[in-house]
C-alpha cells in the first residue's frame, strides 16, 4: 500500500467514521484480541490495515506536538490584545 500524507488520510475519512474511531478506541484496547478488526467493523468502510495506519499516523501526530514541533495556535478573543497567556505560549514556539 503507498504511504500518504496525513492531510490525505483524514480527507478519507469522514466526521462520523472519526467519532466511531474514537470510541471504538476506547472499548478495543490493546489487549484486546483482533483488535484492528473490531475497529475496523465500528467504523465502517475501512480495513483493519487501513485503520492500523490511521492510528499510526495519529500516534505520529501525538508525538510531534508532544514534543514541541507542531505551533499552537494564538487564539485571541475578537477585538482584545494579547493576553499574558497568549503571550507566554507564544515566546516558546519554534517558529
Amino acid at each position: 500500500m503507498a504511504s500518504m500524507s496525513m492531510s490525505s488520510a483524514r480527507s478519507q475519512w469522514t466526521p462520523k467514521q472519526n467519532k466511531l474511531f474514537e470510541q471504538a478506541l476506547a472499548v478495543y484496547d490493546k489487549e484486546t484480541p483482533d483488535r484492528w478488526d473490531n475497529i475496523a467493523r465500528a467504523v465502517g468502510g475501512k480495513s483493519a490495515d487501513e485503520v492500523k495506519s490511521y492510528y499510526k499516523l495519529l500516534e505520529n501526530d501525538v508525538h510531534r506536538i508532544e514534543n514541541g514541533q507542531v505551533a499552537f495556535p494564538a487564539y485571541r478573543c475578537p477585538g482584545a490584545g494579547m493576553g499574558a497567556y497568549e503571550a507566554d505560549r507564544l515566546k516558546h514556539l519554534k517558529i
